[in-house]
């Protein structure tokens, strides 16, 4: 694993973060550009927890997870470039900025998420990071977030 690798599938991303269900809230990263960019991909569907409680009569996935699900992308992304996998990198959010919701995320959308990376060097531990989340093409969510990536001791 790289900055040459471009993707990584639901297997890597298991061994990039200790995220589980229901809790794991991506299911591939694609267009992976190092530790600079990334675009997250979650497949929405009904058989997600939150939608049991989360307006039952209209599911509608919460704006935190989809601000979560962005923050898990950024963490695969850097992982990856980084060659993180296996080694039980934790990610711990420190702030959550310009937070804006613009559309609905219902079962049956596939949420795009393409991450940037603001700030952040291989050894720093305190990234920052854009957001924007989409559903074909219309905005769901704008975010800039800060991290703190707690790196295994070699």
């Amino acid at each position: 694993m790289s900055e040459d690798l471009k993707s990584a599938d639901i297997d890597l991303i298991q061994r990039i973060i200790p995220h589980r269900y229901p809790f794991l809230l991506v299911d591939k990263v694609v267009d992976i550009d190092g530790y600079a960019s990334a675009t997250g991909i979650k497949n929405v569907t009904m058989n997600e927890p939150h939608f049991q409680g989360h307006f039952p009569k209209k599911p509608i996935m919460p704006g935190v997870t989809i601000v979560e699900a962005m923050a898990q992308t950024s963490a695969v992304m850097v992982g990856v470039a980084l060659d993180m996998a296996d080694k039980e990198l934790l990610v711990y959010f420190m702030g959550i900025d310009k937070c804006k919701f613009r559309r609905m995320v219902v079962p049956g959308d596939v949420l795009e998420m393409k991450v940037t990376t603001t700030r952040g060097k291989p050894g720093g531990k305190v990234w920052k990071f854009s957001g924007v989340a989409t559903v074909e093409g219309d905005v769901a969510c704008e975010v800039d977030f800060t991290a703190m990536m707690d790196l295994p001791k070699e």
